[in-house]
């Protein structure tokens, strides 16, 4: 195996990383603005803001743009960490990688563990949104009702979701310059989109919506108080809100999943994970005032909180705001923005479990890359093979746990995010005093993000403990919400002792150590 780079003149931290290794994979096969795109992709904008603009209004009401702040905070801290770790170690196995080398082989795993099945959590889900908005799309094209009752069909519905899956399978292992390529077309329709909604929705609301007499009567006018977390009116719905908003910041990390494809590795996919970042906030913020000031965030008509059309803020607005012909191209973006994200969130967890294998933590099968295309086909073919079962699985038994299983998802975000946190600056420790920049990004910045994150993790597993979170369903009394999410993770405990069992050198840190790097005078 070749070594990779380390930071030039750190002759001390590349002994530290002397074990970290190379993958196989194709070396600059992306840049600074693909692989920003390839992060923005992952989180899918339009898509996040079709499924949760309304829900968290419902929450909090018009704070919604404070909310969306106040979950952009801890990511934008955890990105700090992932950046310095990335600095240090550009492997592809991230998250699982540097966590290894913070706290060991069996925390490491579960990290791990918890992004991949995350992420097959999220595949599922998007490849079901695309396969619903194709159909949509379909039945709005061809002007039929019976076309687009063609989702309701169960056995239709399947077997487009598997033909998606496919295709994006299929992309994804075709390597990066297939990926970068889709990505810009479909990245860039989306965010084309949104901005013809947002300003259109401006319009509307300064003009009281001419031309669709008492649609906008529940228009707001713009205050600053919007932007008060402060204001929002109990802890409890601040929590709630806070939970949507940081899901839907989720998925930037592919930036760095990236690493070993990309030109100058060791800094290009910290840069390119913040860009994405200031992206998606400032997407988020215009998107939610335009819209409140169209509509409002009250519970009737085209309120933002209203209970029958939250799920799915887009489809009820876009003729509304963008007119019969425009609107169809909300539509279409809704469904390029899951599609896309569906074909990138490969990344994350076929680099995963490539980099798990490679350091014996899986199955050595998984560790292959393929020689034409420079990817983890077996890994990647394996991540399309669980999303389609899974969802297929999920969908047959019944839709409540498919429901639960993705509400389940924000306990899975908030552990691995905030392991890798805590894990850089604990793995910079000795680094901490060297500079106030240091202090700041490698340890007050991290332990900050991650605690926030901890904390709506905690907060969360007590709320799923309730019945009434996610679908309703019960086990025994509990939330079948709480028995998916901790038995996912419970799962993972499970599959460690089976591993260890087969690949012990990992599990007794020979294969790659524990460590922190010692401390460079003037590096």
């Amino acid at each position: 195996m070749t070594q990779l780079d380390v930071r030039p003149g750190a002759e001390e931290t590349a002994r530290d990383v002397a074990d970290v290794r190379g993958k196989g994979l194709g070396k600059g096969s992306v840049g600074l603005v693909g692989s920003a795109v390839i992060g923005i992709s992952t989180v899918a904008p339009v898509y996040c803001l079709t499924s949760t603009l309304g829900s968290t209004a419902g929450e909090v009401g018009v704070q919604m743009p404070a909310v969306f702040l106040a979950g952009f905070l801890p990511m934008l801290l955890v990105a700090f960490a992932y950046r310095e770790l990335n600095k240090a170690m550009p492997d592809c196995g991230t998250s699982f990688t540097w966590t290894v080398k913070a706290f060991g082989p069996r925390i490491g795993w579960m990290c791990g563990w918890g992004l991949v099945i995350a992420t097959i959590i999220v595949l599922s889900n998007l490849a079901g949104v695309a396969t619903s908005y194709f159909w949509l799309l379909a039945g709005e094209v061809t002007g039929s009702e019976s076309v687009a009752a063609l989702d309701d069909n169960k056995l239709v519905h399947i077997a487009t979701c598997l033909t998606l899956v496919a295709v994006a399978t299929a992309i994804s292992y075709r390597g990066m310059t297939a990926t970068k390529g889709v990505q810009y077309a479909l990245v860039g329709l989306q965010l084309a989109v949104l901005a013809v909604f947002v300003v259109m929705a401006f319009r509307k609301a300064t003009t009281g919506g001419a031309g669709s007499p008492g649609a906008f009567d529940t228009g707001l006018d713009f205050s600053w108080q919007w932007m008060n977390p402060f204001a929002v009116e109990s802890m409890a719905a601040f929590t709630a809100g806070l939970s949507l908003s940081i899901f839907m910041y989720w998925g930037w990390d592919a930036c760095l999943a990236t690493n070993e494809e990309t030109t100058g590795s060791d800094k290009t996919p910290g840069r390119a994970s913040l860009i994405a970042m200031v992206v998606l906030v400032g997407s988020y913020l215009a998107t939610g005032i335009a819209a409140q000031m169209a509509v409002g965030s009250g519970a009737t008509g085209l309120g933002l909180g209203n209970p029958d059309t939250s799920g799915n803020v887009f489809a009820a607005l876009a003729g509304p705001v963008m007119g019969p012909v425009l609107g169809v191209l909300l539509f279409v973006a809704v469904l390029a923005s899951a599609a896309a994200s569906l074909q990138t969130t490969f990344i994350p967890v076929a680099r995963t479990v490539l980099a798990m294998s490679t350091y014996e933590a899986l199955p050595p099968a998984y560790a292959r890359v393929h020689p034409r295309f420079k990817t983890p086909g077996r890994a990647t073919v394996m991540a399309g093979v669980a999303t389609g079962a899974f969802y297929t699985v999920m969908t047959l038994v019944s839709e409540n746990v498919l429901t639960d299983t993705i509400f389940a998802l924000g306990l899975m975000i908030c552990f691995y995010y905030s392991l890798t946190a805590f894990a850089c600056t604990w793995y910079f420790r000795g680094e901490l005093r060297r500079s106030t920049r240091d202090l700041f990004l490698k340890g007050v910045f991290p332990v900050l993000g991650g605690l926030l994150l901890a904390a709506v993790f905690f907060k969360t597993l007590i709320d799923m403990w309730d019945p009434a979170y996610g679908s309703g369903s019960t086990v025994l009394g509990v939330g079948s919400v709480f028995i998916i999410g901790v038995g996912l993770l419970g799962l993972g405990l499970v599959v460690m002792a089976v591993t260890e069992r087969r690949s012990p050198a990992f599990f007794r840190g020979e294969v790659l150590t524990k460590s922190t790097p010692s401390l460079v005078v003037g590096d």
